[in-house]
């Protein structure tokens, strides 16, 4: 199915979840991952109406750079790790970081934006799984990194975001997005800045909205499985 008519398909469903919700829908932005995808998809994806978009890895982002620099509106996010050596590419190519989970990696990327005279917009990533695969603060550390944050110039946390263990049952993910929910709230009291929340993927999107994300992340969705390996 061509990319313009997965793009229109989702942001239904996105509509009639909110409304189920009782959500304004421009309450969710959808995130279009094209991470292990080529530059094309993006410019496909640009073409029918598609803004935001999100990437998984710094240098392959880099290499993909040139041919959607000039997308006028587009916003490219870093939803994947970041390497402490990675900061500075990152803060030049990427207009947010959606993945920071130490204020070592927060303290660089402040150094890096503020070198490039930006004000960049970050999420902390929450572990709520006890995966070893996934990344994240403990949640019993959220808020030290928080008030710790406070103090950089040059990056302000805007909201948290969470991955949850990956099942074929999208329920299962519930308890994980009311918990990163519960955090955001409560991180709220103290930092009104901290607003948004990024959860949900192309299984479970449904349900991340009823628990309240604010932005949903869409691969697979949207460009269909992965065409070639990631850079590394």
């Amino acid at each position: 199915m061509p990319i313009a008519e997965n793009l229109a398909r989702l942001q239904e469903q996105i509509a009639e979840v909110c409304r189920r919700a009782n959500r304004p829908e421009s309450e969710v932005a959808l995130m279009a991952v094209s991470k292990v995808h080529p530059a094309d998809v993006i410019l496909e994806a640009y073409a029918a109406g598609q803004r935001l978009f999100g990437e998984n890895r710094v240098q392959e982002f880099q290499e993909k750079s040139q041919r959607v620099a000039g997308l006028a509106g587009a916003e490219f996010h870093l939803i994947g790790p970041l390497q402490s050596n990675k900061t500075n590419k990152a803060a030049e190519l990427f207009g947010g970081i959606d993945a920071v989970d130490s204020l070592k990696i927060a303290q660089r990327l402040n150094s890096a934006a503020g070198a490039l005279g930006k004000k960049m917009p970050i999420l902390i990533e929450v572990k709520l799984s006890h995966e070893e695969s996934k990344h994240g603060v403990d949640p019993a550390e959220l808020q030290g990194l928080l008030g710790a944050m406070e103090e950089l110039e040059s990056v302000e946390a805007v909201g948290l975001m969470t991955v949850p263990p990956w099942s074929e049952d999208a329920e299962t993910a519930r308890p994980y997005f009311r918990e990163l929910r519960r955090l955001r709230d409560e991180a709220a009291v103290r930092h009104p800045k901290v607003i948004q929340l990024s959860m949900g993927m192309s299984n479970d999107f449904a349900v991340a909205i009823e628990e309240g994300s604010t932005c949903v992340r869409v691969g697979t969705g949207i460009f269909g499985k992965r065409v070639y390996p990631a850079a590394t």
